[in-house]
């Protein structure tokens, strides 16, 4: 089981990039937890005791289609996507309905910093320092109904924003979806920033799901609309090749992409000689998650 201290902090409260760095040389590759209790922070450890990638590889290394296909395209193009003022429709089978302002989302939830391994379905991987909230709070606040059992997720599509959109690389908008189960698990949550600092166009500003134990293509970044529903949602990927893209899409090291080994990744950061490693069941969160899936056929239900 991954390490998890948490602990309750405003969004105020949450550790600048140079405070982080220093705290991260006293953790030092083991990520372990001690001393950290008085430092005022929240901290998940990523598993294996990753060290975090420095904040210039987490944003300059993206994969944002609606900006365009490179991995420099979103930090070259994302600064068009206007932000402010920002919503989400919440639908569905709940009790409030409604569009929330962002900013309204933000002094109803409490904001955690979160150190999460991020493995992406090209096997590479970084690690993370988020801050957010867990999903299952806002879900709460929205009030869900007894029937559902999925939750749908829509990115904004901004065409005179996202250039990207103006190729069909992808049916536009950007959908995502999980099983309510697995959007209510404490270690779903909504991001806000990274390093302490409100997260980047390039990374789903204001506001993107992250699922640690998932391929990174389920956190769906820049959400505009989540839905309750009693139906499996349709997601973005699966639409566009169901063989390659499943719907749960978890880290498998035993379950190969059809076109290249998903045994091990790449650790961004190393430059073109970047050390390669196993990749971990369910991303190393194995011991949290695993539960969710018993009984089902991993090889299958991909």
């Amino acid at each position: 089981m991954a390490n998890r201290w948490i602990n309750t902090l405003k969004d105020k409260d949450v550790t600048p990039e140079d405070m982080f760095l220093n705290r991260r040389q006293i953790m030092g590759g083991a990520l372990a937890g001690v001393g950290l209790a008085g430092m005022g922070s929240s901290v998940s450890a990523a598993p294996e005791g990753l060290e975090p990638n420095s904040y210039e590889e987490i944003t300059s290394y993206n994969n944002y289609y609606e900006f365009g296909t490179g991995k420099d395209d979103p930090a070259r193009y994302a600064g068009k996507l206007t932000t402010t003022p920002w919503t989400v429709q919440i639908d569905g089978m709940v009790d409030n309905p409604g569009e929330f302002a962002f900013e309204d989302i933000m002094k109803a939830m409490t904001i955690e910093e979160r150190i999460y391994k991020f493995r992406c379905v090209e096997a590479w991987s970084m690690v993370v320092p988020w801050n957010g909230f867990e999903l299952a709070d806002l879900l709460n606040m929205a009030g869900v109904q007894s029937g559902a059992k999925y939750v749908a997720f829509e990115t904004a599509l901004r065409p005179d924003e996202m250039p990207g959109v103006a190729y069909p690389v992808l049916d536009w908008p950007y959908v995502e979806g999980l099983r309510l189960d697995e959007a209510m698990h404490p270690l779903t949550i909504m991001a806000t920033g990274i390093y302490g600092k409100d997260i980047p166009n390039q990374n789903g500003a204001p506001l993107r799901l992250v699922v640690p134990w998932k391929y990174g293509f389920k956190s769906i970044k820049s959400v505009v609309k989540i839905t309750l529903t009693d139906k499996q949602p349709a997601t973005s990927w699966n639409k566009a090749n169901a063989r390659e893209y499943g719907f749960y899409s978890n880290v498998n090291p035993e379950v190969d992409h059809p076109r290249w080994s998903q045994a091990s990744e790449r650790l961004i950061g190393g430059g073109l000689f970047s050390k390669r490693v196993p990749t971990l069941m369910f991303n190393g969160y194995e011991g949290e998650v695993a539960g969710l899936y018993e009984g089902m056929d991993l090889a299958k239900d991909i």
